[in-house]
């Protein structure tokens, strides 16, 4: 189902086909930059700081030292995290540009209006938290990685430019870069009649009161969720133990598929590489103990055949971020007996529209790990993906 690419090619998400609603597919002769907003990471230290408001900061650290954790680890990070978003700050100041920093607990819309660019500081985390309030394409969000020795930092520019901030921003402003608007889920979500549309924050270190009912008009319609998803929706039983029964429709057609599964993930091109690329990753093993079925000398090491063919089959996972197609991956899909009803669906596939009924108990629709609503017995969830609600990022050429 997936599209062969190049044997051995290093592929970069979204590189190709990169798109502009306002400039077209290439970059403007220069980007203007007045107000910056910096998205603060809320590292782990932030977070006991908030989970402790009572507690002075003697007191704190004897409460984390006395749990067993490692405390001086604790803040080092803290003031690592801290020390490259200072940096970050006074770069933008020292270019003349406006800056205010945010973190989680006071990020708003109004602080996204006044900027012209949103600057997330810390890692994925931190970058999907600045994409979840900007509800179209218009507004840019560059990321910085805070730590890039011991992340990934996948949506954030390249590890290069943690050191060479000011480098980045010139880049900008110069207009050497190159558009990815990359792609995101919209959710429409039908309930019964009277069912109130409660969003549940996921988030430990967010009030319990902060997430409030969201008014249904016309359900018979559907409700389109103020959320969209830049890496994935994941359906299914909230009790992972526990059998997800779904029914799901492809690309709008009639057939029906009535499952049952440990749930349903489905991403975009950035998800892809995330926790789409998790559940379906090849492992070397399996490619080794395959190739010795077949009776050949097959080891595990690092330049052998079965790591080959394995980083091979997990690289065609992936696919570009400004794809409008969506992948869905059915987990651990029960294929015995009856199941599923009619035979024939395959556990993972893309698709330009989904629709999924549940059948379940206590289930739940969760958008980037963060934003989880019910979704239980007769609920309905359409998926699809909108070019007007695309993240506004950017791609340097190196």
């Amino acid at each position: 189902m997936y599209k062969q690419r190049l044997l051995l090619k290093n592929f970069v998400p979204g590189a190709n086909g990169l798109l502009s609603a306002q400039f077209g597919s290439n970059a403007p002769n220069s980007l203007k930059i007045e107000n910056a907003l910096v998205v603060s990471k809320l590292s782990h230290f932030d977070f006991e700081k908030h989970r402790y408001k009572d507690l002075n900061e003697h007191e704190l650290e004897h409460k984390i030292r006395n749990r067993g954790t490692d405390y001086d680890k604790l803040k080092y990070y803290h003031n690592l995290h801290k020390n490259f978003e200072n940096n970050v700050v006074d770069t933008l100041k020292n270019m003349g540009i406006a800056v205010k920093v945010v973190n989680r607990f006071n990020y708003s819309e109004d602080s996204i209006h006044w900027a012209d660019i949103i600057v997330p500081t810390g890692g994925d985390g931190t970058f999907l938290l600045a994409a979840s309030k900007i509800r179209d394409n218009k507004k840019l969000v560059v990321g910085f990685n805070s730590d890039p020795n011991r992340s990934e930092g996948h949506l954030c520019l390249p590890k290069k430019y943690s050191t060479n901030i000011r480098e980045a921003i010139e880049k900008l402003q110069c207009g050497d870069f190159k558009w990815l608007l990359r792609s995101r889920i919209r959710t429409t979500l039908i309930g019964q009649r009277g069912t109130k549309v409660m969003p549940k924050n996921l988030h430990e270190c967010n009030d319990k009161d902060d997430m409030k009912f969201i008014p249904t008009k016309l359900e018979e319609c559907g409700r389109v969720l103020p959320y969209l998803a830049l890496n994935e929706v994941f359906i299914g039983e909230s009790l992972s133990a526990r059998v997800s029964h779904l029914s799901m429709w492809l690309n709008g057609f009639d057939r029906e598929t009535n499952m049952k599964c440990s749930g349903v993930c489905i991403c975009t091109g950035t998800g892809s590489t995330s926790w789409n690329l998790s559940i379906n990753r090849l492992p070397i093993q399996s490619v080794a103990e395959l190739l010795r079925l077949l009776d050949i000398d097959a080891t595990e090491g690092k330049d052998s055949l079965a790591t080959v063919l394995a980083r091979m089959y997990n690289d065609n996972l992936t696919f570009a971020a400004d794809d409008k197609k969506m992948c869905y991956t059915i987990r651990d899909l029960i294929s015995a007996g009856v199941w599923p009803q009619p035979k024939g669906i395959k556990s993972r596939g893309f698709a330009s529209k989904v629709k999924v009924k549940s059948n379940c108990f206590d289930a739940c629709l969760v958008i980037d790990g963060g934003v989880s609503f019910e979704f239980n017995d007769g609920t309905i969830a359409i998926l699809e993906i909108n070019p007007d609600d695309a993240l506004r990022t950017v791609t340097f050429s190196d």
